[in-house]
C-alpha cells in the first residue's frame, strides 16, 4: 500500500513538472522570442547617421573636424577648429567629395540641387549648401553648431550629402556677403573636408 502510494506521487509530480516545462511564456510568444521591451526594427531619423569630417588647409595641415548628424529639421553640423585665420571666413557645402590642394577647386561648386541662386540675402536663395560666417576668434580657433535643414545624410535624395560623388565642408578666406553670385564673394578656398560615408 505504501509502496503503491509512493509511485502515484512520484507520477503525479512528473506530470507536474513536463507540464510547467512545456509551458511558454506568453509575452516572449507575442514577440518572436524576443525579450519585451527590446525594439529591433529600425533606428529612429535622429539616430540613423552621424558622419565625421576632418578638415585639411592648402598644406595638408588638419585644421579642424566637423560632426555631421541627422535630426528631423535637417544636418547639424557641430565644428571645431585651429590654426586658422582670425575673421569671419565663408563657409559652405560643395558638391564633390573631392579635396585637392592647393587649391580646393575639385570640390566644385556649392552643393545646389534646387539650382536657386548663392545667398540668405538673395530672394532666390539660398543654395541647399549655403552656410552662416564662421568666426575664427583670436587664437585661431572656432567653434560653431550649424544646422543645414535643406540636406539630408539618407541615400538615395536629390539633397543627400551622401552619394556617388559625395560632398564636402569648404572654409573660404573671406565673409560670405551672402548674396553675390556665384559664392558671395568669400574669396580663395582655404581648408577642405570631404563628406563621405
Amino acid at each position: 500500500m505504501t509502496k503503491h502510494l509512493l509511485t502515484t506521487v512520484l507520477g503525479l509530480s512528473i506530470i507536474v513538472l513536463m507540464s510547467a516545462c512545456q509551458t511558454d511564456n506568453p509575452q516572449t510568444e507575442e514577440k518572436g522570442g524576443e525579450e519585451p521591451g527590446i525594439e529591433t526594427s529600425g533606428q529612429s531619423l535622429e539616430e540613423a547617421k552621424e558622419v565625421e569630417v576632418a578638415l585639411h588647409n592648402t598644406e595638408g595641415d588638419e585644421v579642424g573636424r566637423a560632426v555631421l548628424m541627422q535630426q528631423t529639421e535637417g544636418v547639424r553640423i557641430d565644428f571645431e577648429g585651429w590654426d586658422l585665420p582670425p575673421g569671419e571666413h565663408g563657409f559652405h557645402i560643395h558638391e564633390k567629395g573631392v579635396c585637392d590642394p592647393p587649391d580646393f577647386e575639385s570640390a566644385g561648386e556649392h552643393f545646389n540641387p534646387t539650382n536657386a541662386k548663392h545667398g540668405f540675402d538673395h530672394p532666390k536663395g539660398p543654395h541647399a549648401g549655403d552656410l552662416p560666417n564662421l568666426k575664427v576668434e583670436k587664437d585661431g580657433t572656432a567653434k560653431a553648431t550649424y544646422v543645414a535643414e535643406m540636406v539630408t545624410l539618407e541615400k538615395d535624395k536629390k539633397n543627400s550629402l551622401i552619394g556617388d560623388d559625395g560632398t564636402s565642408l569648404v572654409i573660404h578666406a573671406d565673409a560670405d556677403d551672402y548674396k553675390s553670385q556665384p559664392a558671395g564673394d568669400a574669396g580663395d578656398r582655404i581648408a577642405c573636408g570631404a563628406i563621405i560615408e
